[in-house]
């Protein structure tokens, strides 16, 4: 069994927002799989299963996500390295998508909350969402809406990172880097 978990935040009012893109293709992989909600409010999230997979999106805020991936991790009894988180990368032009098995935060409070919760051995899928001009800008930044040329290509970007996702349930990190990577998206939106 593997967890595959998106990070955001709840409420509609950051449905939208680059912070949000972990949830997005979340919702794409539970949308075209045979998921079913699973429900216990003990999760602090939206889970949904199928066969082979645990779909989660925690409620807790992004600050507090690692309290949710534990909650179903332990009920699950799932090992750290048959997780794999989704989130919004700052440090990746918009549009790119690379993978990574641990490491640090790199900055990023759903990961380091994940990190103190369940440890870093997880499979990440790193998402580009560029970064403001001044780095006193960045939580202001995340929060904020995509611009209309970024929804443009949006779909077509989240339908790619959640193939690439779901291939790290069944092939290699390196063989999923290899073939799933975006290191320079072919789109310039400056």
């Amino acid at each position: 069994m593997w967890l595959v978990v998106g990070l955001g935040n709840p409420g509609v009012q950051y449905e939208t927002t680059r912070h949000n893109i972990g949830f997005l293709t979340l919702d794409r992989i539970v949308g075209e799989s045979s998921a079913h909600p699973a429900s216990s409010s003990s999760f602090h999230g939206e889970l949904f299963k199928t066969k082979e997979l645990l779909l989660l999106k925690p409620s807790t805020y992004m600050n507090r996500s690692g309290v949710s991936v534990q909650a179903v991790k332990n009920f699950y009894k799932i090992d750290t390295d048959r997780i794999i988180v989704i989130h919004d990368d700052l440090d990746l032009p918009f549009g790119a998508v690379r993978f990574k098995k641990g490491g640090g935060s790199g900055g990023h409070n759903g990961l380091k909350s994940i990190d103190e919760s369940v440890g870093n051995g997880y499979l990440r899928v790193r998402m580009g969402i560029g970064k403001p001009l001044y780095r006193s800008q960045t939580a202001d930044y995340v929060l904020s809406d995509f611009t209309e040329r970024e929804l443009e290509v949006l779909p077509d970007w989240i339908a790619h990172s959640a193939r690439a996702a779901l291939e790290l349930t069944r092939h290699s990190l390196e063989y999923v880097s290899s073939r799933y990577s975006i290191k320079k998206p072919e789109h310039d939106l400056k």
